[in-house]
């Protein structure tokens, strides 16, 4: 879809999926893929184009931020009148075991920048600047991330390192929980769980709450279990699992964005420390990659 209601309507579409109940889902994915053939139904019509119920409808209406259907249907005719009448050919992102390598590059490509966009989409701004206020004011950031997220979490430390401020990545649950207990009012701590439900990031950024830390979670569903220990909650694309792609490497893509967009901010924020503190690692570093 084209504009910012199409982008951030799928978005959300993709957020929530994987708390709606199956009919919803239905439902939600019927207008978010043919807003101009929806728009174009009464609530009868949408609920027997995708085998649901009036009631159905608009339930999933509500829960897309809408007060019911003739809300979303108003919304969904602006936007089809808003659509250039040429499209783009769909690609399927799936990936099959024979699939020739030049398809694997385009599928992931296309799959790499649906995933940022949706991203984008749906990152609350006011949430990340408040994350960034706080990080950019900080002792010190201690970051907690397992598996593929912990390589995101290495990342965000690693770019903060850079720019003079003190931060910690945490993979090992053990040593986050006794970090996150020396934690106090003016430090920062961050979770990173695409599931939001990973027990290891919630204990340590729980702990870190309850001393008073700022904490901030990063992640792919905004009520999972993590976020009631979050004073600001991040949320990225929530992308489709196949057999060749498992959810930890399309949700990097969508966490990398995220982590890049707070580290920016940070230095922007502290550019006076952060743009000599830079330099002086790039000139550290410049003989190891001399001839």
């Amino acid at each position: 879809m084209k504009g910012t209601f199409g982008g951030a309507l799928a978005s959300k579409v993709r957020t929530l999926a994987p708390s709606m109940t199956r009919s919803v889902q239905r439902v939600a994915e019927a207008v978010a893929n043919d807003p101009a053939g929806c728009a174009a139904l009464t609530v009868t019509g949408l609920a027997e184009r995708t085998g649901t119920s009036e009631a159905t409808v608009v339930r999933t209406a509500r829960l897309l931020g809408y007060p019911g259907y003739r809300g979303l249907r108003l919304a969904l005719a602006g936007l089809a009148a808003q659509q250039q009448s040429g499209r783009a050919p769909t690609i399927t992102t799936g990936i099959s075991v024979d699939d020739p390598i030049t398809d694997v590059v385009a599928k992931l490509a296309y799959e790499e920048q649906q995933t940022l966009a949706d991203t984008a989409a749906g990152l609350d701004t006011a949430q990340l600047g408040a994350a960034v206020t706080a990080a950019a004011a900080a002792r010190r950031v201690d970051v907690y991330g397992i598996g593929a997220s912990g390589l995101v979490a290495q990342d965000l430390t690693q770019k903060l390192l850079r720019i003079g401020r003190i931060a910690h990545a945490h993979s090992d649950p053990h040593l986050a929980v006794t970090n996150a207990v020396q934690l106090r009012s003016g430090d920062v701590a961050i979770a990173i769980t695409h599931s939001g439900s990973t027990g290891d990031v919630i204990e340590p950024l729980r702990v870190a709450f309850e001393r008073g830390a700022t904490t901030v979670a990063i992640t792919g569903l905004p009520n999972s279990a993590v976020t009631q220990y979050a004073d600001h909650v991040l949320t990225t694309s929530t992308s489709r699992e196949t057999e060749l792609r498992p959810a930890a490497m399309s949700s990097r893509t969508s966490q990398l964005l995220v982590v890049d967009c707070l580290f920016v901010g940070v230095a922007q924020r502290t550019y006076d420390i952060a743009a000599p503190a830079l330099t002086a690692s790039y000139e550290a570093l410049a003989h190891r990659h001399r001839k």
